[in-house]
């Protein structure tokens, strides 16, 4: 049975009682830019020891249920416990962690088999399983019902075989959650399952990818004739579209358990851009000033946003992929908004920098990050489109493959040349 005898003030106090004895307290919350965080696998084994003191205590699953290594308990009671942690040092996993325990794990949950959730799910939340997407590849990014990846049933196995990209943090995790095509005889949006995929397995090659901030956040995966077996499958058998438009949703920040927390209005105006314009002397500008206030009224607005997007999906959990495509969008609009900002405010400041003054580099490394969530988990454009189809009730783009077999698609293309 669950512990919901436990009141949401109490846990507060339990979970409060337990940081102050075993979590240290931390003063700026700033994090880093994409592209200085560079992590090594020595840093990541002292993160997972971390994740799994948290989760020993009782506060890494607190809303699943108990039979999969969670406490059972209720959202308000995962809400109370992050706004009670925001000024501890919590574990940091990197891109990977997000991708474990914010988009794979409550995909499995929605999804997995009950026998598959008591074996990962408990590794998941005490740090020992770190997992990434296995989504997109190099010929299927925005259309990504077009995967080639193919698993074919040989015997009891499964033979996995393709490539895929763009999976952030793979080089540190243990598992890949991987899309791949199972039938050739259906339309593509049909035939596709999903794997639990090993990636210290024989037959997976990970290779990290230089981005334009100097870091390997991607890597690219190559597996040539990888064993799996039907304990690996994740979902039903030639049902993986299903579990992708899940992922998406988590992937797209909605339903998330800090949602409501990260939600909140930023505080301040515009801090590191206040330092910034202090920093080149421009503070009394009257343009950088108002510079300054559009980020802090977009910042304002996108928190407001969240939060709406979030009781929506309370109210509606039917219609989740349509709205999260709301803050999906949001987010790769304002960022190089932001970004822009910057480098107007601090000009040629913000180009040069000390390799020991990390608010020096910001500017940049926020400038070059700044397209990333205008293109990963699905570009501005296809969020416009689910927003027009699937909330405002607009008619489809034509499509002159929805009806026919994946074989027959490739056949045309490859006529097509």
């Amino acid at each position: 049975m669950a512990e919901t005898v436990v009141s949401v003030d109490e846990f507060r106090a339990e979970a409060r009682a337990w940081l102050v004895e075993h979590v240290e307290p931390i003063g700026d919350k700033r994090t880093k830019p994409r592209g200085v965080d560079h992590r090594t696998v020595e840093q990541m084994t002292v993160e997972r020891a971390r994740q799994r003191a948290l989760y020993e205590a009782g506060f890494a699953a607190i809303t699943w249920p108990e039979e999969y290594g969670g406490r059972g308990l209720s959202r308000e009671h995962e809400v109370a416990f992050l706004e009670e942690a925001a000024g501890y040092r919590m574990p940091d996993l990197g891109v990977v962690g997000g991708t474990t325990l914010g988009v794979c794990a409550n995909t499995m949950l929605r999804h997995a088999s009950p026998d598959f959730l008591r074996r990962h799910g408990p590794q998941i939340f005490a740090g020992a399983e770190l997992w990434c997407q296995l989504f997109s590849e190099p010929g299927a990014g925005s259309d990504l019902a077009g995967i080639t990846t193919r698993a074919t049933r040989d015997g009891d196995r499964w033979v996995l075989t393709g490539s895929k990209i763009w999976s952030s943090g793979a080089v540190y995790a243990d598992y890949g959650m991987c899309l791949a095509r199972t039938n050739w005889d259906v339309p593509k949006h049909r035939g596709l399952t999903w794997f639990a995929v090993k990636l210290d397995q024989p037959g997976v090659e990970i290779q990290p990818i230089r981005e334009i901030n100097g870091d390997t956040e991607f890597c690219q995966e190559f597996l040539d004739d990888v064993e799996l077996t039907d304990d690996d499958v994740i979902g039903e058998v030639d049902q993986g579209w299903s579990v992708a438009q899940t992922m998406l949703v988590f992937e797209r920040g909605a339903g998330t358990p800090g949602s409501a927390v990260v939600a909140a209005p930023t505080p301040g105006l515009a801090p590191d851009l206040v330092a910034l314009a202090q920093r080149v002397g421009r503070e009394n500008d009257p343009v950088v000033r108002q510079l300054i206030a559009r980020a802090h009224i977009n910042a304002y607005v996108h928190g407001q946003l969240a939060r709406r997007i979030a009781q929506h999906l309370r109210i509606d959990p039917a219609g989740a992929a349509g709205i999260a495509s709301y803050g999906k969008l949001a987010a790769g609009t304002f960022l190089p908004i932001r970004a822009r900002i910057g480098m107007r405010i601090g000009g040629p400041a913000a180009l040069i920098w000390d390799d020991q003054d990390l608010e020096q580099q910001r500017p940049s490394l926020d400038f070059l990050n700044s397209r990333i969530m205008s293109i990963a988990g699905g570009t501005n454009e296809m969020q416009r489109n689910a927003i027009g189809e699937r909330v405002l009730g607009l008619p489809r783009e034509p499509s002159f493959d929805t009806k026919k077999s994946f074989r027959e698609v490739l056949r045309a293309a490859a006529d097509w040349k």
